[in-house]
């Protein structure tokens, strides 16, 4: 079934703002919003980037029965994943509609502010699968630990869970990371598809579309 959806284009426009869009694009028959998550603006023109949980606060307080994404949270450098899994369980109880989880490996424009290092991109890649681990843990409830390659958690237990989790939809635009992303994402998040060769790594029966 084909779906229409609306961006909420977080470096164009203030919070207020992309609230009152969300509640107007339900109100004429749009099906979902999506919004992303930068720190920065792409350009310092845009002039805006508010902080993309609360804006999703405020859109599932004041807009019913509309899915919700956000395209794409980075969750391993600038956010740690505990963090972002508590944020993105709140926002699916919040949610009327379905909560839409996308990630991705991050852009340096965002992560760059903590000041480590920018790992290449198959760490990267790593990275982000071993957060998405730690992520879906503390939504399966009860008190977690772990200790990976790239994170530690200790005893961190997740009180405001949804009855069930947001699907993960991870971001790729190239075929290395389609193809590690489809042993563990739920969907698949991408723009501008041009070329036909991109879609021999993608089974749909293994990573449905959002």
């Amino acid at each position: 079934m084909t779906q229409l959806g609306y961006t909420l284009s977080s470096e164009e426009h203030g919070l207020t703002e992309l609230v009152e869009y969300a509640h107007c694009a339900k109100c004429v028959g749009f099906d979902f919003c999506s919004i992303s998550d930068h720190y920065h603006p792409w350009t310092s023109q845009q002039g805006n980037a508010p902080f993309v949980w609360d804006v999703l606060g405020g859109v599932a307080a004041t807009t019913e029965e509309i899915d919700l994404a956000v395209g794409v949270s980075c969750p391993t450098m600038r956010i740690h994943p505990t963090v972002i899994a508590q944020a993105a369980a709140t926002t699916q109880v919040m949610s009327t509609g379905e909560f839409y989880f996308g990630v991705g490996t991050g852009e340096n424009l965002n992560e760059h502010i903590i000041g480590d290092h920018w790992p290449e991109h198959s760490v990267r890649l790593d990275m982000l699968e071993e957060a998405v681990d730690v992520i879906r843990s503390l939504w399966a409830g009860g008190q977690q630990s772990h200790r990976g390659e790239h994170y530690t958690v200790e005893n961190a237990r997740l009180f405001t869970l949804p009855d069930a989790p947001p699907p993960v939809v991870a971001s790729a635009f190239g075929e290395i990371t389609a193809r590690a992303i489809a042993d563990w994402a739920d969907g698949f998040w991408t723009v501008g598809l041009d070329q036909a060769s991109f879609f021999e790594c993608y089974d749909s029966e293994v990573l449905p579309p959002l």
